[in-house]
């Protein structure tokens, strides 16, 4: 964010002097994220604490898009940065609001504590659905986007974005708080680091949050390396750090750096850790008295946080943001962007002719413990829509009274029984009826929140009955297989629409021949029902890709708690994916061809023909891998290095133009250095990956075209 007419200095110089007249008790009370008021100096009180991760969470109304992996699943980096300030208009329209009645509670703020941009390496980690997939570029585009979207380019502040969790962060949850993720450096810059990167240096994120586990054995709230080494020499990072929350305590109760929770604070603020999200920071003043910190250390933390809180534009009178209206908060047209993304989101995964379905079909079956639940649309980190439209809803609402509906539960969705005092299983038969009944099934299995998430974040009522937070394999719920395979037994044409945030073994049913549709609905957002529905009968076409590999068994893993990038994503994986990453099947088709390149000033352009070759109009992804020849620091596979969202209808061609970047050229060896190291590059350019899976699974095989490297690039 710059100011017009102005510079963010100006912001540091009122920091400085307003901190100035501060006693240090009264700076010592601004690093707590539930910051006091200092009425003399009309500070009024602050609660840092607020997120919006797929929309405001957790103080009330506000739009609920779908969750961020799916909205990574679009492809689409100009809808992301559109999400981003509806989410960050909502977020003025409440505070304005709030502030007006003398509310200023936690989650009511403007530093939202979004986006995740870990990269999401294991398919078991609970977490993963906040995250925008495992492909740094992916990762990296996106959130650079959201980031805008929700920092605007005004003179303030429109919120202040966050990027977490910095830096080596994605599971396992139960271990989160004493864990020492190890990562090599090729791994740590070449995978790791990168979205991070780019949301502090092109995005200029405001907030960037710590881990909660160690990074090669430094606490990523008091890290060196990190905090200090990376983010503020090499990137320049001139924002705000903060803790997760009780990270701080984890020093000394888990981790072990330090022995009291004032040699915590004192350790986590020398390190750059300027908001303590917890309580820790309450012996700031202790740690002081004791010779751990001076006053100048606590001193730079306050300016920090006052200088966020003047770019917020929060002690101004022209701040062009007060005057957004709580009537903005979940209106229709933002509601309508929620629908819109996840119609572009859901992923067709297997389609042997059944799909679209026909609107005019006499009589459906309607299955499944996610068919008619909520809590398989919201995901986690969500707030409270206006409303709710499940699968179920959604296709009785498309297709009005022109189909008989025959609904079933089927089981429930970790239990073996949906009523306490039944037999096992005793929602199966009915499920079977429905199917006879119907001659077709959608059939809705996966997951929520409750299911896969953060550690002892939503008070999990299945504990011990399911372990909570991460999955333990990539299987569903043998209550749900049970059924899934009573109804495929029934002999009905059957399709599955599975919801979940991560990938899960489906490849018995890609195999099973009555299996004739898969849809990948992840957590569709409050309305995401009637998205899915428009998909299953034909009025959106669908074209959302995967941002994750899904993999055929938990086998093709390596273990949970090993962070080398070997073996994992589809840039290392040593077999053949399932569904690879980038892969998605359309109702029409695409073809491609005259691929051009041409070294230019932003990088490397590439010109490709796109055209709709069938009958319908359709959203095409149009995505750019790239694989070094030469170098033995190259990935092994190769990597996505640009992409493009393009709608055409029937018989349209475009000519798509696409911009690889220098970075997209080179490569990190075991040192962490990033050089150019090769004269001979491919470029494929398709509707997919290149690898052989994709490839037979969509018919279609990318062009490709050999590249040089660009005059004066150094090569080793």
């Amino acid at each position: 964010m710059m100011e017009k007419g102005g510079t963010r200095m100006d912001f540091e110089k009122e920091a400085v002097e307003l901190v100035g007249k501060m006693t240090l008790e009264e700076k010592a009370s601004q690093l707590k994220y539930d910051s006091p008021a200092i009425d003399r100096l009309g500070i009024p009180r602050y609660n840092w604490w607020n997120e919006g991760l797929h929309g405001l969470a957790r103080a009330g109304t506000a739009t609920m898009f779908p969750q961020a992996i799916e909205l990574a699943a679009m492809f689409d980096e100009e809808a992301m940065e559109s999400i981003g300030d509806i989410i960050a208009t909502e977020a003025r329209g409440k505070y304005n609001g709030y502030t007006k009645e003398g509310d200023r509670d936690i989650y009511k703020g403007l530093t939202i504590w979004s986006p995740n941009v870990n990269i999401f390496r294991d398919p078991r980690w609970g977490r993963g659905h906040e995250t925008y997939g495992e492909d740094p570029h992916l990762s990296s585009v996106l959130g650079v986007r959201f980031i805008r979207g929700l920092q605007g380019d005004g003179k303030y502040l429109k919120t202040a974005a966050c990027a977490k969790h910095f830096a080596v962060h994605s599971g396992p949850e139960e271990l989160r708080h004493e864990f020492d993720a190890v990562a090599s450096d090729k791994d740590l810059w070449e995978t790791y680091l990168p979205a991070f990167e780019a949301c502090v240096k092109e995005a200029k994120v405001e907030g960037v949050m710590g881990a909660y586990n160690r990074t090669n054995h430094e606490p990523c709230c008091a890290s060196k390396l990190l905090m200090q080494d990376i983010l503020k020499d090499q990137w320049n990072f001139d924002g705000y750090y903060v803790s997760d929350c009780w990270a701080i305590k984890d020093l000394h109760v888990n981790h072990r750096v330090t022995k009291t929770p004032a040699e915590s604070a004192a350790l986590a603020l020398k390190m750059g850790c300027d908001i303590n999200c917890g309580n820790t920071y309450l012996h700031i003043l202790q740690a002081h008295q004791e010779g751990l910190v001076d006053e100048e250390d606590i001193t730079k933390a306050a300016v920090h946080a006052v200088r966020t809180r003047l770019r917020l534009g929060m002690f101004a009178e022209d701040c062009e943001y007060d005057g957004i209206p709580y009537g903005k908060v979940a209106c229709r047209e933002h509601r309508q962007a929620a629908r819109e993304a996840a119609e572009k989101s859901v992923v067709l995964l297997k389609n042997d002719g059944i799909l679209p379905l026909s609107g005019k079909m006499e009589r459906l079956a309607v299955i499944g413990p996610n068919a008619d639940s909520r809590w398989s649309l919201i995901a986690n980190y969500h707030g409270t829509a206006p409303r709710h439209v499940t699968v179920l809803e959604g296709i009785e609402d498309l297709v009005g009274g022109e189909t008989e509906i025959f609904y079933s539960e089927g089981s429930h969705i970790i239990l073996d029984r949906v009523e306490r005092l039944a037999l096992p299983h005793d929602r199966v038969s009915e499920a079977c009826i429905a199917a006879r009944e119907a001659g077709t099934a959608v059939v809705c299995v996966g997951l929520d929140e409750r299911l896969e998430g953060e550690q002892q974040d939503t008070g999990n009522r299945f504990a011990g009955q399911v372990s909570m937070a991460d999955k333990n394999s990539l299987a569903l719920p043998e209550s749900q297989l049970r059924m899934l395979r009573a109804v495929i037994g029934t002999g009905v044409d059957v399709v599955i629409v599975n919801m979940t945030g991560s990938a899960v073994d489906l490849k018995e049913f890609q195999e099973t021949p009555n299996v004739r549709g898969i849809l990948q609905a992840w957590y569709p957002g409050a309305e995401g029902g009637l998205a899915v529905a428009r998909v299953l009968f034909g009025e959106v076409n669908p074209s959302g890709r995967l941002p994750v590999t899904f993999y055929k068994s938990v086998d093709q893993l390596p273990d949970f708690e090993d962070y080398s990038m070997q073996g994992r994503t589809y840039r290392y994986l040593e077999g053949e994916a399932l569904y690879p990453f980038g892969y998605g099947l359309s109702y029409t088709d695409f073809a491609y061809s005259n691929l051009v390149t041409t070294w230019k000033g932003e990088g490397l352009e590439v010109r490709v023909d796109v055209e709709n070759t069938g009958q319908q109009a359709g959203d095409e992804v149009v995505q750019v891998y790239i694989k070094d020849l030469e170098s033995p620091h190259a990935v092994k596979n190769h990597s996505l290095c640009a992409f493009r969202r393009i709608s055409l209808q029937p018989g349209e061609k475009r000519t798509v133009v696409l911009t690889v970047r220098d970075k997209a050229f080179e490569v990190v060896d075991e040192r962490g250095s990033r050089f150019v190291d090769s004269q001979t590059f491919l470029l494929h350019v398709g509707g997919s990956q290149p690898d052989p899976r994709s490839i037979a699974l969509t018919g279609r095989e990318p062009v490709a075209a050999r590249v040089a490297s660009r005059p004066g690039m150094t090569k080793g």
